[in-house]
């Protein structure tokens, strides 16, 4: 089983086989007596769950300490509006390019992770102001706490077996993610090519769809993640790995985030 969250499918460490299996060859009877001479070393110890759960507060530390500002100087008008489309759409596009690079690097990087949740938080606060100066006060609390809420929901199906991260679940999760990005795709070009109305702000009924079909398939990308935390424990990676772990969970609960917080705008642009 592969999660589809670049930041454990990219990693061996996080399947099934486990860090142990990697590139295990016999040694010959010379490389054995080199080894015996050799002193011990120090092994590092094997990730845990609280440190996946002390990485993930400190990103999200991170992330609020650069969030909250850009939020309340948008809001407040601190923050002028050329600078504020600077740092919300800039933190946008650092950090997709960061994310790909540590989602495609072969060592784990602690610092370019922490880089990446204080870029991100750019982002997401510019853009809860966005909509906060758009459809009013309100949204973005009820964005967190039903993120929250989705959280918790997941990770109770996940301990309880009631939603299974198995092969066929995966592959209808992939096709489903696949389809809903070419969408997003398509709908951009139409907006910014052919200057047609974007469906993903429609207040109708197909708005409103997309977006709970968004929050879904966010939702269940946690189960997937969840998985491969259980599974890069049970492997007994080497605690760094916890770094890794922690930068899927952000990923996803960001998407999420982002997901509801469009959700809440639509049906408040309905009313």
């Amino acid at each position: 089983m592969r999660s589809n969250n670049p930041a454990f499918s990219r990693n061996e460490a996080f399947t099934r086989g486990g860090y142990a299996t990697f590139d295990v060859q016999t040694p010959s009877a010379d490389q054995l007596e080199d080894q015996y001479s050799m002193p011990s070393p120090v092994r590092e110890r094997a990730m845990t769950l609280e440190d996946v759960v002390t990485r993930t507060g400190i990103m999200f530390a991170v992330l609020l300490a650069t969030a909250v500002p850009t939020f309340w100087g948008l809001v407040t008008g601190a923050i002028g509006l050329g600078t504020g489309f600077l740092l919300t759409f800039g933190g946008m596009i650092a950090g997709l390019v960061l994310g790909l690079v540590i989602s495609f690097s072969k060592k784990v990087r602690p610092g370019l992770i922490v880089t990446y949740a204080a870029i991100e938080g750019l982002f997401v606060g510019g853009i809860s102001a966005i909509y906060t100066l758009r459809f009013g006060d309100g949204l973005v609390g009820q964005a967190v706490l039903g993120t929250l809420v989705a959280f918790g929901a997941m990770l109770v199906a996940y301990q309880t077996g009631l939603i299974r991260a198995t092969g066929r679940f995966r592959k209808i999760l992939i096709i489903a993610t696949m389809g809903y990005l070419a969408l997003g795709l398509i709908n951009l070009v139409s907006v910014f090519v052919f200057n047609q109305p974007s469906i993903w702000f429609d207040t109708g009924i197909l708005g409103i769809g997309l977006s709970l079909l968004g929050v879904t398939l966010a939702s269940l990308f946690l189960v997937l993640d969840f998985d491969f935390v259980e599974q890069g424990i049970r492997n007994q990676l080497p605690q760094r790995y916890a770094w890794s772990a922690a930068f899927g969970l952000v990923v996803t609960l960001i998407w999420l985030y982002l997901e509801i917080l469009r959700l809440l705008a639509i049906l408040r642009g309905s009313e």
